[in-house]
């Protein structure tokens, strides 16, 4: 980030002329945070006098915000060491470096003068202050002259919440919707909403007004986020870039690869796949113009791949869920016509060979037979990492994901299917065995047995054992793609916890952070979950997922991004926690909530799914769910579903509804008033064609579910895990055996376990101290934290490695590099060689003296300052060689040096991800060359940070490299 001297121009102006000469600033200043989805709808208007305004309506929450420039290249905070509450009307003095966010609390919906006074332009002061003003008035029954009918929900205290539905004309062809909610509201505005049925989308006629209308509101939505041009703040410098693509939702503008990738899946891609497709191409790029190819990248010349957006430590390989990708192409590639398709096809097949090959080289374990890289979708690394982790981002890219993996899985096998049909058996044979043999590596190394469900994510490097977290997404995404087989499949389904609004994207909770992936349902996650319990016939796990999904959309007037767990409320207001309030952001009309609530009709309640020859009909009707949402109609219909240019009837001929709880199978399905099978081809299907479906008595199904409960307000060991211990240092007996000291954390009556090299050594330990069992010279340990009434795990702590190590710093006469060390500053005091990578750097030690045979992990010690560690996309990705005395290659690979944060005083050093090296004594040599990140791609061009206009960016600076023996 550029300091503030950049927005101001070359010179500050002083503070006496600022009145005579005008605006001061160069370019325009915004109020950008979590009220606003960090965009740009809020500038600060000159006022004169040195004072920039801005005047916003801020609904109730404890809202994370920044001043910024319109490119994020000048960012100013309260203090770049730690957040800040602002108190109102109290003035505070910027610095105007980079930082983590200021916050507001905000009780009742009202509005907020920000004031910046740029009198001084070194040292500009912030004021925050309440405008009063008259209350909102509720106006009149948006209902009156059109009969209502009303949903009513529970509430987690005790009471009642209604939404209630209306159309203009009932018996209209294309109804007029109107839908109001007694809750209050997550964002300002009305307490109700207007939409209207479209003639291109399927229509649902079921004898309740309440079940069309919701229908009809993600139809609405859908539409709304079907746009001509897409704009983000950080790339095209928020200039417009034409798309016939989706947006992402009504606070999110951009077109990001897993929103698009698992909306289209659930539901997108057989309402429009013509623009899905479009969206998938606009996440496919090639190389920059200019960008010299380093010798070890795979694939073509052109290197079209899957774009990783911008994220976790600088993006891809830290994070590697880009591969979400195939889950859109895969139903894109079932709902286009024959010859889109096959054009389509070719694309998609250069597109995920590139990005497999890559992905080989640069995320992929051999010795676990996994692919690293972060949970896919959950990329806030505090909600669901160990504490430690954002200032370690290496041992995060380093450790495996369930998600994750199962996405590579996904990526494999579509590649596969597609290289067989375009004639090329030798990649497809390379293909379905990569991927045979990451099935059996997910289902070896992540299965926990103890626990009926995969571990979710394992330790990253020095450790590398599955923990015991979970979170709905990967487990049933395993049993979506048919990695988990049928008994492990309905082991999960019944095992994962579910509170009394749904089941959260991940368990245990974590202490200490506020409501977003941490302590969240999203509904995107529950459409997942409702596929997998329909797969395994699971009633009580389905009945879950339909009132979560038909609750939050009734009750928010839309398809939310998220909401609390526990209360199923848009926002948690938590005024003795403010820090805690959440979530701390969530969009109406999100993509993948729309398309989750349009693929639970279309294909859970109507069993419409997309098949390789034509679709099969599979409908999952709960007696609950034909109680709830039918009543006493006989008849639920789904007219003017569109595929592959046809248009279908589905009419659900529904039995008689009973009590008690159990699914309907399937008796009987006609064509056109023929019977058929479920399964249908496209040849047997017209225009115009009429499906009907019979269902026979009730069956019992799988009942089995997993309830848990607590207070919204309050850290329960019910539902949360402990913190995670630390080893606070490790001593040694006189017969050389380890002694672990270790640091519980804070917790409370809790036990410890204890790992060696991933493998669990000692459990349930009640002291602060252990000692090892056997006696060495090597060996990595790191421990955790269980509460043993709940069972519920914390992450694992530092791992601590008892190895020697040898370290060899930049001022080493054996270092040789092409960029000279810097100066030595007071913020970066150790010698080191500043801004080292660009293509043609070299870097290299010879004579590292190895005398003992063992496996050593090889790093590299550097700092990474190109951006923070949750943006950007210049993450440091290279790879590394270690030569003997001959010349041989004995160890190599790509090592990734992630964004690490900057401290305001002297900023830490961080370690590399390791190459793994069997060494026996002699000389080695250690050489660096270039490979790539997201920011050699042409996409990223018109990125407006490090790696963007200015040109790629994998730089970063070298302390050292360190050889560490760990076996």
């Amino acid at each position: 980030m550029k300091p503030l001297r950049w927005l101001l121009g070359a010179a500050l102006i002083p503070a006496a002329v600022l009145a005579a000469d005008g605006t001061p600033l160069k370019g325009d200043i915004y109020i950008r945070g979590a009220f606003n989805g960090w965009g740009l709808d809020n500038v600060m208007a000159w006022r004169g006098n040195g004072i920039y305004q801005a005047d916003i309506l801020v609904n109730p929450g404890y809202h994370a915000f920044k001043v910024g420039s319109r490119d994020w290249g000048a960012e100013w905070v309260i203090d770049p060491a730690a957040s800040v509450a602002v108190e109102p009307g109290k003035p505070y003095r910027m610095d105007t470096h980079p930082g983590p966010e200021d916050y507001l609390f905000v009780k009742q919906t009202s509005t907020w003068r920000f004031t910046v006074d740029v009198s001084d332009p070194a040292r500009p002061v912030l004021r925050v202050a309440r405008v009063e003003g008259p209350a909102p008035v509720s106006g009149a029954d948006p209902h009156a002259g059109h009969t209502a009918v009303s949903m009513d929900f529970s509430t987690w205290d005790g009471k009642r919440e209604t939404a209630r539905f209306s159309a203009d004309d009932p018996a209209a062809p294309l109804r007029t919707y109107t839908q109001s909610t007694t809750m209050q509201l997550r964002d300002p505005g009305p307490q109700h909403v207007r939409y209207r049925e479209s003639a291109s989308l399927p229509r649902v006629r079921s004898g309740n007004l309440a079940f069309d209308g919701l229908f009809a509101l993600a139809g609405a939505e859908m539409l709304q986020d079907s746009v001509h041009e897409i704009r983000d703040g950080n790339y095209n410098g928020n200039a417009p870039i034409p798309c016939e693509c989706f947006e992402t939702g009504e606070k999110w503008h951009y077109v990001w690869t897993r929103d698009l990738s698992y909306a289209a899946d659930l539901g997108l891609a057989m309402l429009d796949p013509r623009r899905v497709r479009n969206s998938l191409e606009f996440k496919l790029s090639g190389w920059r113009p200019g960008v010299t190819r380093a010798p070890h990248v795979a694939g073509g010349s052109d290197g079209l791949q899957v774009v990783q957006d911008t994220g976790s430590g600088g993006s891809w390989p830290v994070s590697t869920d880009r591969v979400t990708w195939a889950y859109a192409a895969e139903k894109v590639l079932l709902t286009l016509p024959p010859a889109e398709r096959a054009a389509f096809a070719r694309t998609a097949l250069t597109a995920l060979s590139n990005t497999i090959d890559n992905d080989r080289l640069a995320a992929f374990d051999k010795a676990t037979g996994l692919y690293t890289g972060e949970e896919s979708f959950l990329d806030w690394r505090d909600q669901t990492y160990a504490a430690w982790i954002p200032a370690d981002l290496a041992s995060m890219a380093s450790a495996k994901a369930l998600s994750t993996n199962v996405g590579h899985y996904k990526a494999l096998t579509l590649a596969a299917q597609l290289a067989r049909e375009q004639g090329d058996m030798s990649r497809a044979g390379r293909y379905e065995s990569w991927a045979r043999e990451l099935k059996q590596s997910i289902n070896r190394r992540l299965w926990l047995n103890d626990a009926g469900m995969y571990s979710s994510l394992t330790a990253g490097h020095f450790d590398g054992a599955p923990m015991h977290k979970f979170d709905w997404l990967g487990q049933a995404l395993a049993i979506d793609t048919g990695v988990a087989g049928a008994a492990r499949a309905r082991s999960i389904v019944a095992s994962y916890p579910h509170g009394p609004m749904g089941a959260p994207v991940i368990w245990p909770q974590q202490q200490g952070m506020p409501v977003y992936h941490n302590r969240a349902i999203w509904p995107f996650v529950t459409a997942y979950g409702l596929r997998a319990a329909a797969r395994t016939g699971n009633v009580s796990v389905a009945d879950a997922a339909y009132a979560t999904l038909m609750r939050g959309a009734a009750l928010n007037l839309s398809n939310m991004e998220n909401l609390e767990w526990l209360s199923g409320q848009p926002l948690l207001l938590d005024e003795q926690h403010p820090s805690l309030i959440g979530p701390v952001i969530s969009s109406r009309r999100q993509l993948w909530s729309v398309g989750a609530y349009l693929g639970m009709v279309i294909e859970d309640i109507f069993g419409v799914h997309l098949a390789a020859n034509g679709i099969e009909i599979k409908p999952f009707i709960t007696a609950r769910l034909r109680r709830d949402a039918f009543g006493e109609s006989s008849l639920a219909t789904l007219d003017n579903l569109r595929i592959r240019g046809k248009a279908l009837t589905v009419r659900l001929h529904l039995p008689r509804a009973e009590q008690g709880n159990g699914y309907y199978r399937v008796a009987l399905i006609a064509l056109d008033g023929q019977p058929a099978r479920a399964a249908i081809a496209w040849q047997e299907l017209k225009d115009g064609s009429t499906i009907d479906v019979e269902f026979g008595p009730l069956v019992a199904g799988e009942q089995a579910i997993r309830r848990v409960n607590a207070n919204p307000y309050e850290e329960d060991r019910a539902v949360f895990a402990p913190r995670e211990p630390q080893i606070a240092r490790v001593e040694r007996t006189p017969a050389g055996k380890p002694v672990l000291h270790i640091a519980d954390g804070g917790n409370t009556d809790a036990r410890y376990n204890v790992y060696r090299d991933g493998k669990l050594v000692a459990a349930a330990i009640a002291s602060a101290a252990w000692t090892g069992d056997r006696t060495g010279a090597t060996g990595c340990y790191a421990v955790e934290a269980v509460y043993a009434d709940t069972n519920n795990y914390s992450h694992h702590g530092i791992p601590r490695c008892i190895g020697a190590a040898i370290e060899v710093p930049v001022t080493d006469a054996r270092v040789s590099s092409n960029v000279p060390r810097a100066t030595p500053s007071q913020r970066f005091p150790q010698p080191h060689i500043q801004d080292w990578g660009s293509f043609g750097d070299r870097f290299a030690v010879d004579a590292i003296r190895i005398g003992q045979t063992g496996q050593y992990a090889v790093q590299v010690r550097y700092h990474n300052s190109a951006n923070q560690v949750n943006l950007g996309i210049s993450g440091g990705v290279k790879w590394l060689a270690l030569k003997d005395a001959s010349g041989r290659v004995v160890a190599g690979g790509v090592v990734q040096l992630p964004h690490a944060r900057i401290e305001k005083a002297d900023t830490p050093t961080v370690y590399s991800t390791p190459i793994a090296a069997t060494l026996t004594p002699g000389s080695y040599r250690l050489e660096l060359s270039d490979f790539y990140n997201m920011s050699y791609l042409r996409s990223n061009s018109g990125f407006s940070a490090a790696g963007g206009v200015e040109g790629p960016s994998n730089r970063f600076d070298i302390y050292g490299v360190r050889l560490l023996r760990v076996r």
